[in-house]
């Protein structure tokens, strides 16, 4: 790298941090402004919201916010390097714009590794003191509400409860069957069902066992049973967030479990997965647009430059978000529904590129 490119890439990277540094204390502020009266009406230690929630909620904003932040901490710079002729300088000596790019890219692709390993390993541990905080200090104590729950719990093994208390980790009019095409093979019937976190396991109490054989029944009765199931209380506790609090492994893991189960919900987990896969990506799409659109020195002045920088990074992000609402919706694949704001935008690059006069 020549020392120009480094001349650029720093000031690229710094003014990306400063951006970040910027917007993420406004959240901060905006953010105390709102929960102050949650952290003192359920007593919250001051420790506790400094190193528990925003020492763990700064990083997820810094990468929530990031692609974002990339474009405009870009269009900054950029317009400033043009307003003082030095991108004309550049130019003039026999560069060629595409050359120009190269140090953006490097920026960009540096931010995307560490935005990818963030996204998948340490932001969801982050997320997981961080949510755990807000159940405990802004959220009322959380009250499984669900009836008539049906869950399946391993191949043609199907669990129902009439309802579940999740303060006692009891369940109410509990049934176990073991279904073989449109056969009943086996069912398990029970008054109630505990869990025992000595045994890891659950405890069936005044329980039946109906087996059928073909034309051969049996009957079985008995006061309890400790029965091993792929079903947990949490599996009943608040799902609020829970897709922020696992990492990359997890995440498959918890997108397999749902999808055995065929539960519902499963796209939210998918559009997790795949927004953070595609996030990367977006970081190096809109550090070329930004380029792209603020290299020409403009009459204006830096100020109109900028302004046009937020207004796309918003239109980006409504983008994002009205698509994602389809998809949660089942109205739209989840991988089209994360790769389409970013191939729009790419495909706007490439005409801008060709259309803006440099």
């Amino acid at each position: 790298m020549k020392l120009l490119d480094w001349y650029i890439l720093k000031r690229f990277l710094l003014t990306y941090f400063f951006v970040v540094m910027v917007i993420v204390l406004v959240v901060c502020v905006v953010d105390y402004t709102e929960k102050v009266d949650d952290f003192y009406k359920h007593k919250a230690p001051g420790d506790k919201i400094i190193f528990d929630y925003y020492f763990n909620f700064i990083p997820y904003w810094a990468n929530y916010i990031s692609p974002l932040m990339v474009f405009i901490a870009t269009v900054f710079m950029t317009s400033r390097l043009a307003a003082k002729s030095e991108i004309i300088a550049m130019l003039s000596s026999g560069m060629s714009f595409v050359r120009l790019l190269v140090p953006y890219s490097i920026g960009a692709l540096i931010l995307s590794i560490a935005t990818y390993f963030l996204v998948g390993w340490v932001v969801p541990k982050a997320n997981q003191t961080r949510i755990a905080f807000e159940l405990k200090y802004t959220k009322d104590p959380y009250t499984y509400s669900g009836r008539n729950i049906h869950i399946k719990v391993a191949p043609n093994v199907y669990a129902y409860l009439e309802s579940y208390n999740n303060q006692s980790n009891t369940g109410y009019k509990f049934t176990l069957e073991q279904v073989q095409g449109n056969k009943l093979l086996q069912k398990m019937a029970g008054d109630r069902i505990e869990w025992s976190p000595e045994k890891k396991k659950w405890t069936v109490y005044d329980y039946s066992i109906r087996k059928i054989d073909g034309l051969q029944e049996t009957l079985t009765h008995g006061t309890k049973v400790d029965t091993l199931l792929n079903l947990y209380p949490s599996d009943f506790d608040s799902d609020f967030s829970l897709y922020e609090t696992f990492t990359f492994p997890e995440l498959d893991s918890y997108i397999s479990l749902l999808s055995s189960r065929g539960a519902d919900g499963v796209e939210t987990y998918l559009l997790e997965k795949y927004s953070r896969q595609t996030r990367p990506f977006a970081i190096i799409i809109l550090a070329a647009i930004g380029v792209i659109m603020s290299a020409r020195k403009s009459r204006r002045g830096v100020g109109w430059q900028v302004a046009l920088g937020f207004v796309l990074a918003f239109v980006y992000l409504l983008f994002f978000m009205l698509a994602k609402g389809i998809a949660e919706s089942g109205n739209l694949n989840p991988i089209v529904a994360v790769w389409l704001p970013n191939i729009i935008f790419a495909a706007i690059g490439v005409i801008l590129y060709h259309t803006i006069p440099r």
